[in-house]
């Protein structure tokens, strides 16, 4: 990631940083402006240029930062419900509540996000890769190593890990995305249990093993 300057002043990074987040989340990557980034972090334009050489190098950055910080999130859930599985049912049911509760709770982390899903024509595909992979693709491999892991102690049946996490996301979580338009909007937390628990025991009817019944 090409940056320039910015030696010794890291709160400054930090503020400018921060302001991206909100200015792109806001205004999406094409209208937002260095001079809007600028005046959001109450610093001036070329102190934004010290640190970073272009709009899209500033843009990568904090979607890096983001995506890293919610996916840091979801990966200590996993570890949370996951890594020790005591009750199959109710640990997949409580993961899969958290991780909603997560990204409706993100801010303007979830701005973000929902800024390069409307723009993803716009963004530049380096920059598009580099998020998802820091971001739901990381997820998802984390997801599928755990159920492999899972499937390992006898608790589920998978054949493909990658396809058993896609199914649990889709059954459990995009229900919640959809509704929420991905965060910009409330859900009801009982509408995000029932969504949980009614994907968590679709997916345990296709993945459960027989031995775990």
């Amino acid at each position: 990631m090409a940056t320039t300057g910015g030696a010794g002043r890291p709160e400054k990074r930090k503020a400018i940083t921060r302001a991206a987040t909100a200015v792109f989340g806001r205004e999406g990557y094409v209208r937002a402006s260095m001079d809007a980034i600028a005046a959001e972090a109450g610093v001036s334009k070329r102190t934004v240029y010290n640190h970073f050489a272009d709009k899209e190098t500033l843009f990568l950055s904090v979607a890096l930062l983001n995506s890293a910080e919610l996916t840091g999130t979801i990966r200590e859930l996993m570890a949370k419900y996951l890594d020790r599985v005591v009750d199959l049912r109710q640990d997949l049911t409580d993961f899969a509540v958290e991780r909603a509760r997560a990204v409706l709770s993100a801010g303007d982390h979830g701005a973000l996000g929902r800024a390069i899903r409307a723009e993803v024509a716009n963004i530049p595909a380096d920059v598009l890769e580099a998020w998802l992979e820091a971001g739901p693709i990381a997820s998802h491999r984390d997801l599928a190593e755990h159920f492999e892991a899972i499937a390992g102690r006898g608790l589920l049946a998978v054949d493909d890990p990658g396809q058993a996490a896609e199914r649990f996301t889709l059954l459990t979580f995009h229900g919640v995305a959809e509704r929420s338009f991905w965060g910009a909007l409330p859900v009801a937390d009982e509408d995000v249990v029932r969504i949980a628990q009614e994907g968590v025991d679709a997916f345990l009817r296709i993945y459960r093993a027989p031995a775990a019944g």
